[in-house]
């Protein structure tokens, strides 16, 4: 079998410094804010040209964080609870032969930054901060959108929960930030199979450690830490 080796067009900075917390599917919450940073002989504007007319786009990235040396046929989707195996081919796990991602983020427009040259602003993006981005394609509503396309085990974004913040907690998140952490906690980052209301988890987002806990259809935050 030939190999190829592909290199990093661009990396992605993010307000999540870890996995943990990450929306399972890009899109989901649009609040989201990220910049597409483009790397060396990249950072052309001139590879740009005509970006501007499309709203949305594909982004394909390396799960540079969940890399293996082996592969396995089957994989525990979340959405699943993790306990019923499916074919890798048949879920967006990213323990895959190879650690390909593919999202579909929102363009909210360019933005000259100092030391970084032209950058794409996206919404909805569910990368981790640095993430490399091997490619970006234009998203092309004719071809791409499919009405009425089969979800298989997933055919819908799942329950959300209702947050609430204890006392005091929300006003420590900046403003521009409250939705987008509104959003993440409402798709429930723990683990489908954990659901111990008494269990306090932690997420880094944005410049914050967020501790919450979850009961039913209800997540609270328990504090916010600004780091």
């Amino acid at each position: 079998m030939r190999e190829h080796t592909i290199r990093p067009v661009a990396h992605i900075e993010s307000d999540f410094p870890e996995k943990f917390g990450i929306p399972r599917q890009a899109g989901v919450v649009d609040a989201l804010r990220a910049r597409v940073v483009f790397d060396g002989e990249y950072r052309n504007d001139d590879a740009l040209r005509g970006i501007e007319g499309f709203s949305h786009l594909w982004l394909i990235w390396h799960f540079s964080e969940s890399e293996r040396d082996a592969w396995s046929p089957t994989v525990r989707p979340p959405r699943l609870g993790g306990n019923t195996r499916m074919g890798v081919f048949a879920t967006r796990s990213p323990f895959r032969p190879n650690a390909l991602g593919l999202s579909c983020v929102r363009l909210l427009g360019l933005e000259k930054c100092e030391g970084k040259g032209t950058t794409l602003l996206v919404a909805g993006a569910d990368l981790m901060d640095g993430t490399p981005i091997f490619d970006i394609k234009p998203y092309i509503p004719y071809a791409d959108c499919h009405v009425g396309a089969a979800g298989g085990f997933a055919p819908d974004a799942g329950r959300t929960l209702a947050v609430v913040f204890a006392p005091e907690q929300e006003e420590k998140v900046p403003a521009e930030k409250r939705a987008a952490l509104r959003g993440v906690l409402a798709n429930d980052p723990r683990p489908r199979y954990q659901d111990d209301p008494e269990r306090v988890y932690a997420m880094s987002f944005a410049s914050m450690t967020v501790r919450f806990r979850a009961d039913g259809e209800k997540l609270t935050v328990t504090e916010v830490i600004p780091e």
